[in-house]
């Protein structure tokens, strides 16, 4: 069967700066949102467009890569290039939506009665390698950091450079609070192409990373001593913050299956929040499945609660394409999710973004401007650059091939080099991973103890015990949560796993 070519029309302006490339993405984009060009329509072929926009092959050639790399088209070899079958709706309604403004979404200045969440409750206990092994200078093994020698620093630069230079008022005053405008729209359109999350860009905020994405969460929408469900084990330092706001801690258990809801039911029913990683459990690396997705669903429905989705890194999957988010499966808008550009570009940028339900705009952009605690306009506009130009999606491509490449250099060293003392169970997914140690002759390894020893030698591995709220009980699993993102070689993977034999030695 023949399928008909769309009628397209595309002008291209000569007089802008704007590159043609990046012209052509855009009227693509634009003629997909407004259904001009419907799911499975076959677009012009390379040659014909660009003989009709008398520019070069290797012009529409970039920008359809661009547009296939974003999801929106799909190139079928010789039956030709389509418009993506599996758009999401919320990206073909976007010219509509767009302009449809959510109720009392324009957030006032002030931000009476809005419950603040005091501190005053014991704060969860610190281990003293933590902090250095999360944050300052980069060192072997960091847990959640990316590629930093693999991130495209003259590109980045051009385009901060270009902002700072182009003399626009809004890159030296104050920033909005809610964030800047078109990355809020950039992010919106990206997340429903790649997570399947349907949202406007006034249900997204730009925040200054993951911390202050859980404090506008939790100053927006909890009362004091309400109840959070909270994975065990789970993210450090989430459940260090959680512990200085006033909010009281559940700890559920995880399994390969993710968190146990019916554990967590049976402990507190009615809790108001649950927080959890259901791409890539922190830290252990499980998928949530899906019927535990659809029993957390249930549970926020009938308890009123709210599920904070915190999809840290789940751009980065080795074994099939990324798995939807669980905001997509969310039809009672119980789910806050929330993603970072720490770990798709570089945590220096200390940007994070959190999408909430429509019903919650108002509140959460009232405590933004009360807050006032903008993220600097230069970098917000430099990344939404350097997404409407192409170059993230091209960088998470290049990533995706790079990490599942270093991810099995330090496997395989660790192997070679540790062989049954450590047991790897390798996730599909992320930059970090655990292995647990087996027991010895003379009981469980001190994995604290092994994790100081470790950092002394300059590495910034972690111990796993920490990660549970029961943390020195004879029963809770020891080992080491590591980072592979940064590993170059099969040579220092090899010196990295015989500096960790040494440290289990001694």
């Amino acid at each position: 069967m023949t399928v008909p070519t769309a009628a397209l029309s595309i002008e291209i302006d000569r007089q802008t700066s704007l590159p043609i490339y990046l012209q052509i993405c855009e009227r693509f984009r634009t003629a997909i949102a407004a259904g001009h060009l419907r799911p499975g329509e076959r677009v012009p072929a390379l040659r014909s467009l660009a003989t009709q926009l008398s520019t070069a092959r290797g012009t529409v050639e970039l920008a359809y890569t661009i547009l296939v790399d974003e999801g929106y088209l799909q190139m079928r070899g010789a039956a030709g290039t389509f418009v993506s079958p599996s758009l999401p709706a919320s990206v073909v309604r976007a010219a509509r939506a767009q302009s449809v403004q959510v109720a009392g979404a324009t957030p006032s200045a002030t931000a009476t009665g809005i419950p603040q969440t005091p501190g005053g409750s014991r704060p969860a206990p610190r281990q003293p390698a933590i902090a250095a092994a999360m944050s300052g200078e980069p060192r072997p093994l960091q847990p959640g950091l990316p590629a930093l020698d693999a991130f495209p620093r003259k590109v980045w630069n051009r385009l901060v450079s270009h902002r700072a230079r182009s003399g626009e008022r809004a890159m030296l005053a104050y920033p909005d609070p809610t964030g800047y405008r078109p990355l809020r729209e950039h992010i919106a359109t990206y997340l429903g192409l790649s997570r399947g999350v349907t949202c406007l860009p006034e249900q997204v905020f730009v925040t200054g990373g993951y911390r202050a994405t859980l404090e506008l969460v939790l100053r927006s929408l909890a009362r004091p001593n309400d109840r959070v469900w909270y994975e065990d084990p789970g993210y450090l330092l989430a459940r260090g913050f959680l512990a200085e706001t006033g909010v009281q801690l559940v700890p559920v258990p995880v399994d390969s299956d993710g968190i146990d809801v019916e554990h967590g039911t049976r402990l507190d029913a009615q809790a108001r929040f649950a927080l959890v990683t259901p791409s890539h459990q922190s830290p252990l690396g499980y998928t949530l499945s899906l019927a535990r997705r659809m029993a957390l669903l249930d549970w926020a429905e009938q308890a009123s609660g709210w599920i904070v989705e915190d999809d840290y890194d789940s751009e980065f999957r080795y074994l099939g394409r990324p798995l939807p988010a669980l905001k997509s499966l969310d039809r009672r808008d119980r789910v806050i999710y929330c993603g970072t550009f720490s770990k798709v570009m570089f945590p220096g940028l200390r940007l994070a973004y959190v999408v909430v339900p429509e019903r919650a705009v108002e509140r959460v952009g009232r405590v933004a401007c009360s807050m006032n605690a903008g993220s600097p306009t230069l970098f917000q506009a430099a990344v939404a650059d350097f997404i409407e130009q192409g170059h993230f999606a091209r960088h998470l491509k290049r990533m995706r091939a790079l990490y599942g490449e270093r991810r099995m250099l330090i496997v395989h060293a660790l192997k070679e080099v540790l062989g049954e003392r450590l047991m790897v169970e390798l996730p599909p997914g992320g930059i970090q991973f655990a292995a647990r140690f087996a027991e010895g002759s003379d009981g469980p390894v001190d994995d604290v103890a092994f994790a100081a020893r470790a950092h002394d030698a300059g590495l910034a591995a972690l111990p796993l015990s920490i990660w549970y709220a029961n943390s020195r009980t004879q029963r809770t699993p020891r080992g080491i949560v590591m980072g592979f993102a940064n590993i170059f070689d099969a040579g220092e993977a090899d010196r990295l796993a015989r500096t960790l034999r040494a440290c289990l030695d001694r």
